[in-house]
């Protein structure tokens, strides 16, 4: 039977989700789980999507073909009792034979933190990026947002080294919230998919605009140029979650 799991992971101490000779990943961590529970028969994980290094998920989604007998109630308990503490297995359900984690998925939300302390404490150095001595103009980040929404060709946000052939992506919403009670500003982005360091690119770029590097004019501008070297800079991994996977069933 083909099941589907919701997956959480730290990703500091990660080289990322995807297996990588000699590296320590998310796969690699779930598909040893599954070897040994399957008596040492390879059982291999389909994810939602890769991510890098550093970045975090709250809801990662995989599939999995299984031919154990496991009561579907007993299968989070079976992963995450095998589990290192920082991957946890938040549901497991079976689903249609055809299901697929990647290719069946209609959205995706990411959430993006910055800590605007004074004091980036060693407790949230992993969860979020450092606003440092810059205080963001989070009004004009909201007001840039207007030229990211809707279906564009989304190059001038995307990392060189892709093989992707088609840029066009549609960005759903993208809301920008402070958070007074840990002085934290939270970018959360959802569309139907996103290119390679896509939304760390936009992150990179609307902090730009909010800390006085790029006006909120230049937005539209590096939109249709379809330039990656015209946008700001790729916001680091650590800030980055991905949030939640949509599918149409």
């Amino acid at each position: 039977m083909r099941l589907k799991a919701i997956v959480s992971y730290d990703g500091s101490s990660f080289s990322g989700y995807q297996i990588q000779p000699g590296k320590r990943t998310v796969q690699l961590e779930l598909e040893n789980v599954l070897c040994a529970m399957h008596k040492g028969e390879i059982v291999k994980v389909v994810a939602s999507g890769r991510t890098d290094a550093g970045v975090h998920a709250t809801g990662q989604v995989i599939h999995f073909d299984s031919t154990l007998t496991i009561p579907m109630e007993n299968w989070r308990t079976a992963f995450n009792v095998q589990l290192p503490g920082d991957i946890r297995i938040l549901s497991v359900e079976q689903v249609r034979d055809d299901f697929h984690a990647r290719y069946d998925a209609t959205g995706k939300t990411y959430r993006y933190i910055w800590s605007l302390n004074q004091v980036h404490s060693p407790f949230e150095r992993n969860y979020s990026v450092h606003a440092d001595r810059y205080r963001p103009n989070i009004e004009l980040m909201k007001e840039s947002t207007v030229y990211l929404l809707g279906t564009h060709d989304f190059s001038s946000f995307c990392a060189s080294n892709t093989s992707v052939k088609d840029f066009v992506r549609t960005v759903r919403s993208i809301e920008l919230e402070f958070k007074k009670e840990t002085n934290q500003l939270h970018m959360v982005i959802n569309g139907n998919g996103f290119l390679y360091n896509m939304v760390r690119i936009i992150a990179g770029t609307l902090w730009e605009i909010a800390i006085g590097k790029k006006s909120v004019g230049e937005l539209q501008g590096i939109v249709e140029s379809c330039d990656r070297s015209q946008a700001g800079k790729t916001a680091p991994a650590h800030g980055l979650y991905l949030e939640n996977v949509e599918y149409s069933q």
